[in-house]
């Protein structure tokens, strides 16, 4: 028997999350649309700089974590915060969405992570990132029975970014497969894939990671092409399963020489799309976990990504197994 269904490993982040318009990323300097890694400096700056703002925990991986519970699901969490104010509100936060987190905090500089995300009036999120105590995170942090004890380990793609991450997932890994178990990951950012493609399709040629989540940018910024469907047939070759994000369009599932198209949630206001892929991620891997089809997979993780992004923030506010069940999906 699974102790958990999935174990998630990423950046413990703490988000503040304020509305923003389009003169004022100009002025300040911020990629739009895309997660910026800032020093302890500008996260200062930037702060000072935003409206009013919503405090909220986040993080990919752990926005994940709290999706699979919300579903019903047995969630675990790998990250690192520190023993300060914003780590006590994360620690209150994921658990309270009933997600097991047991990492030890930091007792030293430098703090929790902060992630200052500006939403637009289109919706677009634009996340500036200070890193923090999240690069920390190392190999004492595995837990091992977590790590055996999960159908699937997922990690965040960011997570590549703090270089003794890196030790603690492929250790995970390792522990994971030994016993016979799933290793995930999500591809996270075009800008992340840029940074380490050869790693990332590295991961996927030598069989480390079985499943992989991204968007069409993310793909397609992978293998270097314009093609969506170039970079879809490429990425089937290189993993067991992938499933690719679309926004409006859905989103597609390739297995081997299978393919499987999943339609979008029916969405009122977009309003910010923080965490859609997270809980797109969380809805498949519930369903995956659960023995569920491809398709099956598909649609919870479209019905979780639709409810998100008609909230502000990156966590669900609804029982997403309410939810599923009133959508004939469960």
């Amino acid at each position: 028997m699974s102790q958990f269904d999935v174990l998630c490993i990423g950046n413990a982040i703490v988000d503040i999350i304020a509305q923003a318009d389009e003169a004022f990323l100009v002025e300040n300097g911020i990629i739009k649309a895309a997660m910026n890694l800032i020093d302890a400096d500008r996260a200062n700056l930037l702060y000072q700089r935003m409206g009013p703002a919503i405090e909220a925990s986040g993080g990919s991986a752990g926005n994940t974590a709290a999706g699979i519970a919300s579903f019903g699901g047995r969630a675990a969490f790998f990250g690192k915060v520190a023993e300060d104010t914003l780590g006590d509100i994360y620690y209150h936060d994921i658990r309270a969405h009933g997600v097991a987190f047991d990492t030890q905090p930091l007792k030293g500089p430098p703090p929790t992570a902060r992630s200052m995300i500006f939403v637009t009036p289109d919706g677009e999120r634009s996340m500036n990132t200070y890193l923090g105590a999240c690069v920390e995170l190392g190999p004492e942090d595995v837990e091992p029975e977590k790590a055996q004890g999960a159908l699937v380990t997922y990690f965040e793609g960011y997570l590549w970014d703090p270089p003794r991450a890196k030790d603690a997932i492929r250790l995970t890994a390792r522990l994971a497969h030994e016993a016979g178990r799933q290793v995930s990951m999500t591809l996270s950012d075009s800008f992340c894939v840029d940074r380490y493609r050869d790693e990332f399709l590295d991961l996927m040629r030598s069989g480390m990671v079985d499943i992989v989540f991204a968007n069409s940018h993310e793909i397609k910024s992978l293998y270097q092409t314009s093609s969506f469907e170039t970079a879809l047939d490429m990425i089937r070759k290189d993993c067991r399963i992938a499933a690719v994000t679309r926004s409006e369009k859905g989103s597609m599932i390739v297995r081997g020489d299978e393919t499987v198209t999943v339609k979008p949630t029916a969405v009122g206001e977009i309003v910010d799309t923080t965490g859609a892929g997270d809980l797109y991620a969380a809805g498949f891997l519930y369903g995956y976990t659960k023995g569920r089809s491809l398709q099956d997979c598909g649609d919870l993780g479209s019905l979780a990504a639709g409810l998100v992004i008609q909230q502000i923030g990156p966590r669900p506010r609804q029982n997403l197994r309410e939810e599923a069940i009133n959508a004939g999906l469960l």
